[in-house]
């Protein structure tokens, strides 16, 4: 085996990692028109009664997607429910944005989710009349979860824009592992779900023959 070779298989993974949650951060996504603004927040299952790394990474990614200037019709919504321990994610999250990060800005809580699928049934009420929809998690679980409200309503659907919770660079070494798993995670999602739409062009809808669960 050549020297060289371990290494570019190294770096080779490593852009694939890049790249793959790239296309899913863009996925499912329109261009920003502006006006109202709902950012919701998708906890991990939280083992104890202290907010966990990838919580922690979250409320960050979620906070920095509000963007420059957000007033009054900007809202936070964290979802999650008592999954891995006593205290709701959502409420972890909540508390961790407010004393940790400083955030002033308004904030909802939807505490009794246990799944992806019932964090979108559960916040719909809670961002319906907002004009751009942002979902924050792992690029792959928030393709999920914006697949899961195409199908569930596909008019708010037709109001994601893309979050912040891609950037290049950032946690590079672990975007490979976290791309495997999305694989994995997202192989339910139809072929036209999982393909990036170009700039300023809708992305295809589903029918009801693709709901389902997860």
């Amino acid at each position: 085996m050549r020297a060289w070779t371990l290494p570019a298989a190294g770096a080779a993974l490593l852009v694939w990692g890049e790249w793959l949650n790239h296309r899913w951060s863009k996925t499912l996504v329109h261009p920003d028109r502006g006006g109202s603004r709902a950012v919701v927040v998708l906890g991990y299952r939280n083992p104890s009664g202290s907010i966990n790394r990838v919580n922690r990474w979250r409320v960050r990614a979620g906070l920095r997607s509000v963007g420059s200037g957000a007033g009054a019709d900007t809202v936070v919504v964290f979802s999650g429910g008592a999954v891995g321990g006593d205290v709701a994610e959502a409420r972890l999250m909540a508390d961790h944005a407010r004393s940790a990060l400083r955030y002033e800005g308004r904030v909802l809580v939807e505490d009794r989710s246990r799944t992806t699928w019932e964090h979108i049934a559960r916040v719909v009420p809670l961002i319906e009349d907002a004009r751009r929809i942002v979902i924050v998690s792992q690029p792959a679980h928030a393709l999920k979860a914006r697949a899961y409200l195409r199908r569930r309503r596909p008019d708010l659907a037709d109001r994601l824009v893309r979050a912040e919770d891609y950037r290049l660079g950032e946690g590079t070494l672990l975007k490979p592992l976290l791309a495997a798993y999305g694989l994995w995670t997202l192989r339910r999602l139809t072929p036209a779900e999982r393909r990036p739409s170009p700039p300023g062009r809708r992305p295809p809808a589903t029918g009801a023959a693709w709901f389902r669960r997860g």
